[in-house]
């Protein structure tokens, strides 16, 4: 069965469960079922006017005001998505929303596509490199035409994308309003067991084994040798747990992009997304958000297996040897993304 249907099952049996929680989400769906009955310019349930440009039909206007009347299995999924991060943000609103207004620096995770009027927020170790590359091809006018031949490192030379932070407060209130928002999210916990994997496990990321490394052994290791504490290129996952949770740590500085929590990354309580990926469903995602795009005839999501992906099997082996008290503290760290992105707590862990 596929993910994205058992999704759909799993959220049908949630509102089973609680009625009384998601009938106000079924009733924004029913409103949006009987907009999509009226062909002529409306103001959508979030709000963006979506008028008719000259030539060409935006990303927004094909996802909310489709040309055809009857809305697509897919159509329906992310809207339940968008209900879920609305429903999620208003039921935590006291933690989602401790600052009521962003700064441009905050912003600086937004990539901008000026022709395809595109805003991605890209969260790394949720297949950044591969959408950075789609984005550059989208944004390149010509000057690529392939994403696979992109260099992953080229990717990721801030010069070669422009961010929303670029753009003055007017430019920026007029793109969050114009342009589809989207971004991929991840089960949380696969995603951090990935991101120590790269950055503590490989070798040649020195630089994070300099910077992150050398403070976490010192803090975490009894007894550490001045050669760990000089080249800190020998993390365990339980250290780098007891680093994240500890209360100094979130005092000192934020967290890393690799493993900063989502909703710190992009905002979702202060900016509404209109498409929500997932990796568990990426390539069918991709190719949506590329077809909305007006790019889905010539342009596809690169497709490869990819044979040290950080799998669910490993992330539950990960976390047998941290204890119970550390994964519930874990958590709460990351909670908002759980429940945001309607992620099930995982079996594996012993919550206390």
């Amino acid at each position: 069965m596929k993910p994205a249907l058992l999704e759909v099952m799993r959220m049908n049996r949630i509102c089973r469960m609680v009625l009384a929680t998601c009938l106000g989400s079924f009733i924004l769906v029913i409103f949006y079922f009987q907009s999509m009955l009226h062909p002529v310019m409306r103001r959508n349930p979030f709000g963006v006017d979506i008028c008719c440009r000259k030539g060409s039909r935006s990303p927004l206007q094909e996802l909310y005001n489709p040309i055809q009347l009857e809305l697509s299995n897919t159509a329906v999924l992310h809207q339940m998505r968008r209900d879920q991060v609305t429903d999620t943000c208003r039921a935590n609103s006291v933690t989602s929303r401790k600052r009521r207004v962003l700064t441009p620096n905050d912003l600086k995770h937004l990539v901008v596509d000026e022709d395809h009027e595109l805003i991605y927020c890209y969260v790394p170790k949720v297949a950044c490199t591969n959408w950075k590359r789609l984005m550059m091809v989208l944004t390149g006018r010509g000057k690529y035409s392939d994403p696979m031949e992109i260099p992953a490192n080229e990717a990721h030379v801030s010069a070669n994308l422009k961010t929303l932070n670029q753009y003055s407060i007017p430019e920026i209130n007029h793109r969050l309003k114009s342009y589809m928002k989207f971004l991929f999210v991840r089960e949380p916990f696969e995603r951090l067991v990935s991101a120590y994997r790269n950055k503590f496990t490989q070798k040649y990321n020195i630089s994070f084994h300099k910077r992150y490394g050398t403070k976490i052994i010192k803090r975490q290791r009894k007894n550490a040798t001045q050669e760990a504490l000089r080249k800190g290129d020998d993390v365990k996952f339980e250290e780098f747990v007891a680093y994240l949770i500890d209360p100094h740590t979130q005092r000192e500085e934020p967290f890393n992009e690799h493993w900063q929590t989502v909703y710190s990354l992009c905002h979702p309580c202060h900016i509404h997304y209109d498409l929500v990926g997932k990796y568990e469903t990426l390539e069918e995602d991709s190719n949506y958000v590329l077809q909305l795009a007006g790019v889905g005839s010539y342009l596809k999501f690169p497709t490869y297996a990819k044979s040290t992906r950080t799998t669910d099997e490993m992330t539950t082996e990960f976390f047998q040897n941290i204890s119970s008290e550390h994964q519930t503290q874990l958590y709460e760290v990351y909670k908002l993304d759980f429940l945001m992105f309607n992620y099930s707590v995982p079996s594996y862990l012993k919550l206390e």
